[in-house]
């Protein structure tokens, strides 16, 4: 039997994998080696993950940890370079856009094994992004491009790639969240923080752009606290950012801020739970602002752009900057009533790992179905 062979790397990756590793499972048609290069180590970042969502353990799991991004993706393609050669894999599949995805792709690209880059086709035109460069390299050098919306295509067509390697597939990340959704609403963890439905927001932080710059920081969690005098707001603090509060001396502001609580990572039901039920979200993360546009919940999007505009154009999400005064406003006006009334894109189905799976026999010449055309 052909071997697809998948990589994770970091918390995004393994709810954009589960649906896929599941739906080949199911169809039986092809075999699967899974890969935890061990990007994200932290075991709230990482192993809660593969059990929330009903995840095989990893068939090899290389340990690289943290370091600079040189460091790191160096590290993950030496490492993956040896896995490669020893499993021989007919192909490779990597999600989203973290360091191991563009380290998979340039060591499987050089050694001529096909590669699929599920999530292809995002842009937030933003350079500065470590993970803007990883998008575009990637996808420069993959076989196959599995888009989660229309606006992907246009994105890779006007780059100049060939239409015959994009499919429109969705957004599998959704599946994910479609699966748990009933079983993250029965946990406790509402009552655990005594918080009810629709009466606190949550936030998320994590990128460099606004945890390692003391001014912005500042002035998000003033936003943050305005906020929090209406209501209670949860902030699930990300390793990274928690060194930042740290290595900042933003602790006492904090403990200054009634409303605003600080507690430690959690697992993806935990999380799933939490942001379910909220009445607003403000984050700096791609995949949360998929999510709440599912959900229907608000979001704030504390960023300059987004490499999901489709979140913008037909969800609930609005990119408000980094600018305290302009966040407060936003958030008074959906406090007030006034929210963005959004709708779920097309292909957000719940079905995504399956189209991929289909894609991925075809492309491999298995299954039912016509081997699809050389790219």
């Amino acid at each position: 039997m052909k071997k697809v062979l998948h990589i994770v790397g970091a918390r995004p990756n393994f709810m954009k994998v589960a649906p896929i590793h599941r739906a080949i499972s199911e169809r039986g048609s092809l075999t699967q080696t899974l890969v935890h290069t061990g990007q994200h180590y932290d075991v709230k970042m990482s192993d809660v993950f593969f059990t929330d969502l009903g995840m095989p353990a990893p068939d090899i799991h290389l340990g690289i940890g943290s370091g600079s991004h040189a460091e790191q993706t160096a590290k993950v393609m030496i490492e993956l370079e040896k896995v490669f050669a020893r499993e021989k894999p007919d192909l490779v599949s990597v999600v989203g856009d973290v360091n191991s995805t563009l380290a998979a792709a340039l060591v499987v690209s050089k050694m001529g094994i096909p590669i699929s880059h599920v999530e292809a086709g995002l842009r937030s035109f933003d350079r500065t992004m470590p993970e803007e460069i990883n998008r575009v390299l990637t996808d420069r050098i993959s076989d196959l491009l599995l888009t989660p919306s229309a606006d992907a295509d246009a994105n890779l067509i006007r780059e100049g790639l060939e239409p015959a390697r994009i499919r429109l597939v969705g957004n599998v990340m959704i599946d994910s969240l479609l699966a748990a959704r009933e079983k993250a609403l029965r946990l406790p963890t509402l009552s655990e923080l005594g918080l009810e439905p629709r009466g606190y927001a949550v936030c998320t932080l994590h990128r460099a752009s606004n945890v390692d710059d003391a001014k912005v920081f500042s002035g998000l969690l003033s936003a943050l606290g305005h906020v929090a005098s209406r209501l209670p707001v949860v902030f699930p603090v990300h390793p990274r950012t928690r060194k930042r509060i740290s290595e900042l001396g933003l602790a006492p502001t904090l403990e200054r801020t009634p409303g605003l609580r600080l507690v430690d990572p959690m697992g993806y039901l935990e999380f799933l739970a939490l942001t379910s039920q909220a009445r607003l979200a403000f984050t700096d993360s791609g995949g949360l602002q998929e999510e709440t546009t599912v959900l229907g919940i608000p979001c704030l999007t504390v960023r300059e752009n987004t490499e999901r505009p489709i979140t913008v154009d037909i969800g609930t999400n609005v990119v408000v900057g980094t600018d305290p005064v302009r966040i407060q406003q936003t958030a008074d006006r959906i406090l007030d009533g006034h929210g963005k009334k959004g709708r779920i894109p097309d292909l957000w189905d719940g079905r995504s790992g399956e189209r991929i799976a289909q894609v991925y026999e075809q492309f491999l010449g298995v299954g039912d179905t016509p081997r699809l055309a050389a790219v």
